[in-house]
């Protein structure tokens, strides 16, 4: 019941996302509202909202396919614990990688589905898993190394709009939570949580501290040679939008503000609503 309960409140709120761009955008996991605004909410909330309903569908199938035998091992109580702390710390680790990059947003369950899915991994590593569609099984700490290895090097390439950051985060707190839970398992599965949190932790370290050896060419690495601080950068970001508001403005004098797009639209609402 509480897995279904979570799909119910994640199904609501994506639709309510799909409807209001405000509420969608009040929601979503956005770096610099936490950072300056201590907008903490979103490190949660972000975690209930989709792009598309295929996005809404794929995380809550994996939810729901695993929830049955997480809540057989943790209880429902740390199972929700569990699920809703893969979501915050898969964001608290985007955050640390994209803390420099004022335009980072990302929304989505996918932190506290691999929490669940790490943490399953964690206890039963010699379970057969599978991928959605293709017919051969794998070991679990294989199925969990793939996906290790696909995030870490989505975090690398930044080729595609799919938050590998919140993946790992959520798997490595996923892990954790896992061993705070039943902590027999570092004595029976050691090598296994090793072996999948070693590389998760060190390249985390990597792309934080020193993203030079990695030669990452993303909008973070570029940035990272930048000596602005945050408030600067806040304070640009900010002459950024109200030129935007002006534009949009000189447009409404000129030409009606029929003449507005729905985004134009939008901006100006949530515009309105920041100065009442």
């Amino acid at each position: 019941m509480i897995a279904l309960l979570i799909i119910g409140i994640t199904l609501i709120f994506t639709y309510q996302g799909f409807r209001d761009f405000l509420f969608f955008d009040k929601y979503k996991f956005h770096v610099f509202p936490v950072l300056l605004q201590k907008d903490y909410k979103r490190l949660l909330t972000s975690g209930f909202l989709h792009v598309d309903w295929i996005h809404f569908f794929f995380n809550m199938y994996s939810l729901y396919v695993f929830s049955g035998l997480t809540i057989n091992i943790f209880g429902e109580a740390k199972f929700l614990i569990l699920y809703l702390g893969s979501i915050v710390g898969g964001n608290l680790i985007s955050v640390l990688i994209h803390r420099k990059d004022d335009g980072y947003t990302s929304v989505g369950a996918s932190g506290g589905v691999f929490g669940i899915m790490f943490a399953s991994i964690a206890v039963f590593p010699d379970m057969g898993l599978r991928i959605m569609f293709i017919p051969i099984s794998l070991p679990a700490w294989i199925f969990g190394l793939l996906y290790l290895g696909v995030s870490i090097y989505g975090i690398k390439s930044n080729k595609d709009n799919i938050g590998h950051d919140a993946h790992l985060g959520g798997a490595i707190i996923g892990i954790l939570f896992a061993i705070l839970f039943i902590p027999e398992i570092l004595k029976e599965n050691l090598w296994v949580i090793l072996l999948l949190l070693i590389p998760s932790l060190v390249f985390i370290y990597t792309i934080v501290a020193r993203p030079h050896i990695l030669l990452i060419d993303n909008f973070y690495f570029k940035n990272n040679q930048q000596h602005d601080t945050i408030d600067e950068r806040y304070n640009a970001n900010k002459a950024k939008k109200q030129h935007e508001i002006d534009e949009i403005l000189d447009k409404i004098a000129s030409k009606g503000i029929e003449s507005l797009s729905a985004s134009e639209k939008a901006a100006l609402e949530e515009y309105s609503k920041r100065m009442n």
